[in-house]
């Protein structure tokens, strides 16, 4: 019940909020598509968890950049 309200606010997110801002994604896939794939795979929290961790080191200063996907 929680992973497909999450999903589907990523869902959300992904159509009408993303389009409005800069594509300053420095990984691929992208942090929504990514935190979506952890929730797919690991359940709520651990998805929730792992995307969270994933939205923490996107950030100019973490020196990370490029294909980063779900492990």
């Amino acid at each position: 019940m929680l992973a497909r309200c999450a999903l589907q606010t990523i869902k959300l997110y992904q159509k009408y909020l993303r389009p409005s801002l800069p594509g300053v994604c420095r990984f691929t896939p992208s942090c929504s598509e990514y935190t979506a794939q952890a929730i797919l795979k690991y359940g709520f929290i651990k998805g929730v968890f792992k995307g969270l961790t994933r939205i923490l080191r996107c950030h100019p200063f973490s020196g990370q950049s490029g294909y980063d996907p779900l492990i």
